[in-house]
Formats: C-alpha cells, structure tokens, sequence
C-alpha cells in the first residue's frame, strides 16, 4: 500500500514536472534559426557562403544555413590553387542526398590553397562549416569588395526573411 501510494504521488509530481517543463522550454524561434549558427568577425554574401579575412588571405566557406538546408554532404568539387575566382561567380559545387548547389565566391581573387580534406570527408562541412568545413583560401584583388558583404546580424535578418517566404 505505501508503495502504491509513493507511486502515484511520484507519478503526479512527474506529471506536473514535465508539463510545466515542456511550457518552459518551447523553442521561441524557427528551427532553422535555432540551429544555424552565424559567427561574429564574417562576412557573408546572400548567397550562403562566407569569408574571414584575415591579413592578405581571405578564407571561403559555405555558411551553417546552407549546409543545414543542403543536408548530409557526399561530394565536393573544388577548383586547383593558383587559379583565380571572380565575385558572385561559381567556382565548384557542393552534391548533398537531397541536392548539387554551385558554390559562388564572395570576393575575386587569386587560389592560394583548396581545402584538400573535404575529396575525403566531405561531411567535414555539415560538422564544421566554419572551421575544419572551409573551402578556399584566396588572395583578395579587391579588398573594397568585402564591404558589399552582409555582416552577421544583416545576414541572420536575410536568412530569417527567406524562411519567412
């Protein structure tokens, strides 16, 4: 009887517990903007990639967002260094299980080094986008041309409008 009754008060309590838990912990967001990440210190083009700029090379990537939309990553192709790459113009593609996205360049200027890990692992984008995930290293030839970039709040807004239709 006393275990019957421990129990049941037990089993309420949890009851309670859960309920006015799962009140608390409802997303206040979009899923999509729960879970991409945006990294202060980028810049981002509207077309989903990013850059860090760091002293004479740039460092290119495809941001949180879309490899988030792109899902599991299978192949990636990317160019040879020493060849250039023009603002807003494709230098390779990312195939995904759902899709193959053509990869622009935020920025012109000359391939110093390919992120040669990603003919590999090209998962290494859904895991680190921003870090193991990158993709090119550029030497800018229009520096000025980082500007026309959207830094991490515009780019957040951008993604949350794009959703939103």
């Amino acid at each position: 009887m006393a275990l019957r009754l421990w129990a049941s008060s037990t089993a309420n309590a949890l009851r309670i517990s859960v309920a006015s838990t799962a009140h608390h912990h409802s997303p206040s967001c979009s899923l999509s903007r729960c879970f991409s990440t945006v990294v202060e210190g980028l810049k981002y083009a509207s077309s989903h990639e990013w850059v860090k700029h760091e002293g004479p090379v740039a460092t290119i990537g495809i941001t949180d967002h879309a490899q988030d939309h792109l899902g599991e990553v299978v192949f990636v192709d990317l160019p040879e260094p020493a060849g250039s790459v023009g603002q807003g113009k494709s230098f390779g593609a990312v195939e995904s299980v759902k899709a193959t996205s053509d990869i622009n360049s935020p920025i012109s200027g000359e391939i110093v080094e390919v992120n040669t890990k990603l003919s590999e692992t090209p998962g290494l984008i859904n895991k680190s986008p921003y870090e193991e995930g990158w993709m090119i290293k550029v030497k800018p030839s229009n520096p000025s041309e980082l500007e026309s970039l959207l830094g991490p709040k515009e780019y957040t807004k951008f993604c949350e409008e794009e959703e939103s239709h």
